[in-house]
């Protein structure tokens, strides 16, 4: 016995990874359904061994479905949302749309998984932006043993966080540098991502900070603790897939840096790949098709009393998206649904 799961979005690149990861995890599915748009009606895609069709997205019916896993961004998400919830099936949400909603449980389950039971609420649980998923996931047990004051995190985000058009514009680019009359004016991305590094993710908000950094300040007082201070520096960089952060954390409390790197070796969700030698650390190339959050070059920081700094990589559209959308499924399932 299982459950009546639904994907909407299947043909996403995220969509794709949540049918890859609840056929790897062997989530206990009885019937799945693919949800696309109607230029992509009757496509096939993968599940596992198995091979199913798109179905329509705007005419489903998702009266006796348990869960949904919203892939399709926040405009269809407003839509077709609300009808999934009120057709009595859970929506885990991967946009924005619901994340900053205090009657709606944003949840990395590593982090918070008691915070579940808020989905009776609305019906519904929001995924958090990828870059806090794995942050979170890292800084978690470094809160629990001495108190985070305050973080300064510097991202290094893969063209895949702004979906397909992103990675085939840095793809075409790339080519196209080659190739001379063949170049490639930027569209998705502000100014020219291959070869380059852009220092906006999102749009500029009144402080001067985007809204991409925003989401990491917001989100991570959400999840982890409202006390906690954050400032980001968002940055696009020319990887295809895998999120790179440079964070430094202040603590209440002094933390050893040893100590820190035992603690997340044994932290859920967490690999600590940390010599210090030339390539003792991870880099996004080596996270791609990686459910852990990887953490490497844990050092003291001597410019503040109780200081640590780290470097944490991890596949975006895996941990920072589909992966976690099917792990809070599985604490949905294991702690508040009955199957079948």
């Amino acid at each position: 016995m299982g459950y009546r799961v639904v994907v909407a979005g299947a043909t996403g690149n995220v969509g794709r990874e949540m049918l890859n990861i609840l056929a790897e995890r062997e989530f206990p599915v009885d019937e799945i359904a693919a949800l696309a748009s109607r230029r992509s009606l009757g496509s096939e895609i993968s599940f596992g061994d198995a091979t199913v069709r798109t179905r329509d997205l705007e005419t489903f019916d998702f009266t006796g479905w348990d869960i949904a896993l919203f892939a399709v961004g926040s405009e269809a998400t407003r839509i077709y949302a609300p009808r999934a919830a009120a057709a009595g099936c859970v929506v885990i949400d991967n946009s924005s749309l619901y994340r900053y909603d205090p009657a709606i449980p944003l949840i990395v389950p590593e982090v918070n998984a008691d915070a579940i039971h808020g989905y009776s609420n609305r019906m519904i649980i929001a995924n958090p932006n990828c870059s806090t998923a794995q942050m979170v996931v890292a800084l978690k047990p470094l809160h629990d043993r001495a108190r985070i004051k305050r973080v300064v995190v510097a991202t290094y985000q893969s063209v895949s966080g702004a979906g397909k058009e992103g990675i085939d514009e840095l793809w075409d680019q790339t080519k196209g540098l080659y190739v001379p009359g063949q170049e490639v004016a930027p569209k998705k991305f502000q100014k020219q991502i291959a070869f380059n590094v852009i220092p906006q993710i999102d749009v500029f908000m009144d402080d001067g900070s985007t809204k991409e950094e925003w989401k990491m300040v917001a989100e991570t007082k959400k999840i982890l603790d409202k006390s906690i201070k954050v400032t980001a520096t968002c940055v696009r960089v020319p990887v295809f897939v895998g999120h790179s952060e440079a964070v430094n954390i202040e603590f209440e409390d002094f933390l050893d840096e040893h100590e820190a790197r035992d603690i997340l070796r044994e932290a859920p969700g967490v690999l600590v790949i940390d010599k210090r030698e030339p390539g003792g650390y991870i880099t996004p190339i080596e996270c791609v098709g990686e459910y852990a959050t990887y953490v490497s070059r844990i050092r003291q920081d001597s410019t503040v009393e109780n200081g640590i700094s780290l470097w944490c990589v991890s596949d975006n559209l895996r941990k920072g998206a589909a992966l976690n959308a099917v792990q809070i499924a599985e604490v949905l399932g294991s702690r508040c649904l009955k199957k079948g």
